[in-house]
Protein backbone atom coordinates (compact mmCIF):
# COMPACT_ATOMS: atom_id res chain seq x y z
CA UNK A 1 0.00 0.00 0.00
CA UNK A 2 1.46 3.21 -0.99
CA UNK A 3 1.58 6.01 1.76
CA UNK A 4 -0.95 7.80 0.89
CA UNK A 5 -3.58 5.84 0.91
CA UNK A 6 -1.93 4.68 4.20
CA UNK A 7 -2.69 7.69 6.13
CA UNK A 8 -6.15 8.72 3.98
CA UNK A 9 -6.78 4.82 5.06
CA UNK A 10 -5.65 5.98 8.98
CA UNK A 11 -7.13 8.42 9.19
CA UNK A 12 -10.54 6.96 7.97
CA UNK A 13 -10.42 4.45 10.80
CA UNK A 14 -10.02 6.92 13.30
CA UNK A 15 -12.55 9.29 12.20
CA UNK A 16 -15.20 6.67 11.52
CA UNK A 17 -14.39 3.38 13.41
CA UNK A 18 -13.98 5.37 16.66
CA UNK A 19 -15.85 8.01 15.71
CA UNK A 20 -13.44 10.67 16.95
CA UNK A 21 -13.75 14.48 16.60
CA UNK A 22 -11.74 16.48 13.97
CA UNK A 23 -9.44 17.68 16.07
CA UNK A 24 -8.71 14.17 17.55
CA UNK A 25 -8.47 13.13 13.81
CA UNK A 26 -6.03 15.86 12.83
CA UNK A 27 -4.12 14.96 16.00
CA UNK A 28 -3.74 11.74 15.14
CA UNK A 29 -2.59 12.45 11.30
CA UNK A 30 -0.11 14.74 12.85
CA UNK A 31 1.19 12.25 14.92
CA UNK A 32 1.61 9.33 11.80
CA UNK A 33 3.51 11.93 10.35
CA UNK A 34 5.75 12.34 12.56
CA UNK A 35 6.54 8.75 13.24
CA UNK A 36 6.64 8.85 9.11
CA UNK A 37 9.82 11.22 9.09
CA UNK A 38 11.60 9.52 11.88
CA UNK A 39 11.51 6.40 9.75
CA UNK A 40 12.37 8.53 7.03
CA UNK A 41 9.28 7.52 5.26
CA UNK A 42 8.81 11.07 4.70
CA UNK A 43 10.98 13.85 3.50
CA UNK A 44 9.19 16.32 4.71
CA UNK A 45 6.21 17.73 7.56
CA UNK A 46 3.37 18.04 4.75
CA UNK A 47 0.99 18.67 8.04
CA UNK A 48 3.31 21.54 8.94
CA UNK A 49 1.12 24.46 9.51
CA UNK A 50 -2.79 23.27 9.64
CA UNK A 51 -4.77 23.63 12.30
CA UNK A 52 -7.33 22.02 13.76
CA UNK A 53 -10.77 22.92 12.34
CA UNK A 54 -13.35 24.96 14.41
CA UNK A 55 -16.20 22.04 15.55
CA UNK A 56 -19.39 22.73 17.01
CA UNK A 57 -19.53 20.04 19.87
CA UNK A 58 -23.54 20.08 19.93
CA UNK A 59 -23.65 18.57 16.23
CA UNK A 60 -23.16 14.78 16.31
CA UNK A 61 -21.55 13.37 13.35
CA UNK A 62 -24.49 10.90 12.36
CA UNK A 63 -28.03 9.90 12.72
CA UNK A 64 -28.15 6.51 14.47
CA UNK A 65 -30.12 3.86 13.65
CA UNK A 66 -33.27 4.85 15.69
CA UNK A 67 -33.04 8.41 14.04
CA UNK A 68 -32.66 6.78 10.49
CA UNK A 69 -35.70 4.70 11.22
CA UNK A 70 -37.52 7.01 12.51
CA UNK A 71 -36.96 9.60 9.44
CA UNK A 72 -37.62 6.54 7.05
CA UNK A 73 -41.51 5.35 8.69
CA UNK A 74 -42.12 9.17 7.93
CA UNK A 75 -41.36 8.96 4.21
CA UNK A 76 -42.88 5.99 4.34
CA UNK A 77 -46.35 7.50 5.47
CA UNK A 78 -46.30 10.54 3.79
CA UNK A 79 -49.05 11.13 1.42
CA UNK A 80 -48.09 14.18 -0.40
CA UNK A 81 -47.19 15.37 -4.31
CA UNK A 82 -43.85 14.92 -3.48
CA UNK A 83 -43.84 11.76 -1.10
CA UNK A 84 -42.33 9.42 -3.45
CA UNK A 85 -39.45 11.54 -4.50
CA UNK A 86 -38.23 12.86 -1.29
CA UNK A 87 -38.22 9.05 0.46
CA UNK A 88 -35.93 8.20 -2.87
CA UNK A 89 -34.23 11.42 -2.56
CA UNK A 90 -33.18 10.77 1.23
CA UNK A 91 -33.04 7.34 1.20
CA UNK A 92 -30.33 7.31 -1.43
CA UNK A 93 -28.17 9.80 0.46
CA UNK A 94 -28.19 7.73 3.59
CA UNK A 95 -27.70 4.29 1.91
CA UNK A 96 -25.19 5.12 -0.70
CA UNK A 97 -23.03 8.07 0.36
CA UNK A 98 -24.09 9.98 -2.66
CA UNK A 99 -23.37 13.83 -1.86
CA UNK A 100 -25.90 16.53 -1.48
CA UNK A 101 -24.26 18.25 -5.17
CA UNK A 102 -24.13 15.02 -7.16
CA UNK A 103 -27.66 13.99 -5.85
CA UNK A 104 -29.20 17.40 -7.06
CA UNK A 105 -27.19 16.72 -10.72
CA UNK A 106 -28.10 13.23 -11.12
CA UNK A 107 -29.82 12.18 -14.02
CA UNK A 108 -31.43 9.32 -15.84
CA UNK A 109 -28.65 8.48 -18.20
CA UNK A 110 -26.55 8.03 -14.22
CA UNK A 111 -29.50 5.13 -13.56
CA UNK A 112 -29.19 1.15 -14.31
CA UNK A 113 -31.76 -0.26 -12.67
CA UNK A 114 -30.49 -3.92 -14.75
CA UNK A 115 -27.66 -3.79 -12.74
CA UNK A 116 -29.07 -1.52 -9.52
CA UNK A 117 -26.11 0.60 -10.09
CA UNK A 118 -25.72 4.31 -9.99
CA UNK A 119 -22.88 5.75 -11.59
CA UNK A 120 -21.55 9.03 -10.35
CA UNK A 121 -18.73 12.08 -11.45
CA UNK A 122 -17.95 13.24 -8.34
CA UNK A 123 -14.74 15.47 -7.75
CA UNK A 124 -11.78 15.99 -10.20
CA UNK A 125 -13.91 14.42 -12.35
CA UNK A 126 -13.63 10.59 -10.40
CA UNK A 127 -16.29 8.18 -11.82
CA UNK A 128 -17.68 5.74 -8.90
CA UNK A 129 -20.09 2.83 -9.07
CA UNK A 130 -22.69 3.16 -6.57
CA UNK A 131 -24.72 -0.12 -5.48
CA UNK A 132 -28.65 0.55 -4.98
CA UNK A 133 -29.99 -1.06 -2.01
CA UNK A 134 -31.95 -3.72 -2.72
CA UNK A 135 -35.21 -2.30 -1.07
CA UNK A 136 -34.97 1.14 -3.58
CA UNK A 137 -35.69 -0.95 -6.82
CA UNK A 138 -39.18 -1.38 -6.40
CA UNK A 139 -38.96 2.67 -5.23
CA UNK A 140 -36.81 4.31 -8.16
CA UNK A 141 -39.01 1.86 -10.86
CA UNK A 142 -42.36 3.04 -9.39
CA UNK A 143 -41.28 7.16 -9.18
CA UNK A 144 -39.53 6.36 -12.54
CA UNK A 145 -42.39 5.28 -13.84
CA UNK A 146 -44.88 8.93 -12.15
CA UNK A 147 -42.83 10.99 -14.31
CA UNK A 148 -43.67 12.15 -18.21
CA UNK A 149 -41.77 10.54 -21.10
CA UNK A 150 -39.42 13.67 -21.61
CA UNK A 151 -39.02 14.07 -18.16
CA UNK A 152 -36.68 10.42 -18.01
CA UNK A 153 -34.88 10.84 -21.06
CA UNK A 154 -31.10 10.00 -20.30
CA UNK A 155 -30.19 14.06 -19.70
CA UNK A 156 -33.06 14.56 -18.19
CA UNK A 157 -32.54 15.18 -13.88
CA UNK A 158 -34.01 12.89 -11.43
CA UNK A 159 -35.38 15.23 -9.14
CA UNK A 160 -37.25 17.79 -9.88
CA UNK A 161 -38.63 20.97 -7.94
CA UNK A 162 -42.62 22.02 -8.07
CA UNK A 163 -41.57 23.80 -10.84
CA UNK A 164 -40.56 20.96 -12.88
CA UNK A 165 -36.92 22.09 -12.94
CA UNK A 166 -33.87 20.25 -11.49
CA UNK A 167 -33.79 20.92 -7.65
CA UNK A 168 -30.88 22.63 -6.67
CA UNK A 169 -29.07 22.08 -3.67
CA UNK A 170 -30.42 24.43 -1.17
CA UNK A 171 -33.90 23.52 -2.62
CA UNK A 172 -32.73 20.49 -0.96
CA UNK A 173 -31.48 21.82 2.35
CA UNK A 174 -34.87 23.08 2.91
CA UNK A 175 -37.10 20.09 2.55
CA UNK A 176 -34.74 17.71 4.23
CA UNK A 177 -35.13 20.72 7.36
CA UNK A 178 -39.10 20.13 6.76
CA UNK A 179 -39.11 16.60 6.34
CA UNK A 180 -37.37 16.50 9.66
CA UNK A 181 -39.62 18.23 11.45
CA UNK A 182 -42.52 16.52 10.24
CA UNK A 183 -40.98 13.51 11.00
CA UNK A 184 -40.35 14.52 14.47
CA UNK A 185 -36.51 14.94 14.99
CA UNK A 186 -34.91 18.09 15.57
CA UNK A 187 -34.29 19.60 12.54
CA UNK A 188 -31.26 22.04 14.02
CA UNK A 189 -29.30 18.60 15.20
CA UNK A 190 -28.65 17.26 11.33
CA UNK A 191 -28.02 18.35 8.46
CA UNK A 192 -27.58 16.70 4.64
CA UNK A 193 -23.76 15.83 5.91
CA UNK A 194 -25.02 14.13 8.70
CA UNK A 195 -27.24 11.79 6.58
CA UNK A 196 -24.47 11.36 4.58
CA UNK A 197 -21.67 10.37 7.36
CA UNK A 198 -24.37 7.83 8.33
CA UNK A 199 -24.27 5.87 5.42
CA UNK A 200 -20.77 4.94 6.68
CA UNK A 201 -20.54 4.84 9.98
CA UNK A 202 -23.86 2.60 10.20
CA UNK A 203 -22.29 0.51 6.96
CA UNK A 204 -18.91 -0.57 9.24
CA UNK A 205 -20.83 -0.89 12.58
CA UNK A 206 -23.50 -3.40 10.79
CA UNK A 207 -20.69 -5.48 8.77
CA UNK A 208 -17.42 -4.92 10.41
CA UNK A 209 -16.63 -8.48 9.38
CA UNK A 210 -17.06 -7.70 5.73
CA UNK A 211 -16.38 -4.11 4.73
CA UNK A 212 -13.15 -2.56 5.04
CA UNK A 213 -12.12 0.85 5.59
CA UNK A 214 -10.81 0.96 1.76
CA UNK A 215 -14.21 0.23 0.44
CA UNK A 216 -16.46 2.83 2.41
CA UNK A 217 -13.96 5.70 1.50
CA UNK A 218 -13.84 4.56 -2.43
CA UNK A 219 -17.93 4.29 -2.28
Amino acid sequence: MQLHAAIDEFVLYIEIEKNYSVNTVTSYEKSFTKYCLIERYLANDFTHGIESPKTDDKLPVYMTLTDLKQLFDYLERAQSRFSMRNELMFKLLATTGIRRSELVSLTWGQVDLVNETIRIDGKGKKERILPLHPHLIPLLASYKASLRSYQIYPSEPVFLNKNRKALDPRGLHVIFKDVLKKAGLPPTRFTLHHLRHTFATLMLQQNKENVDLRTVQNL
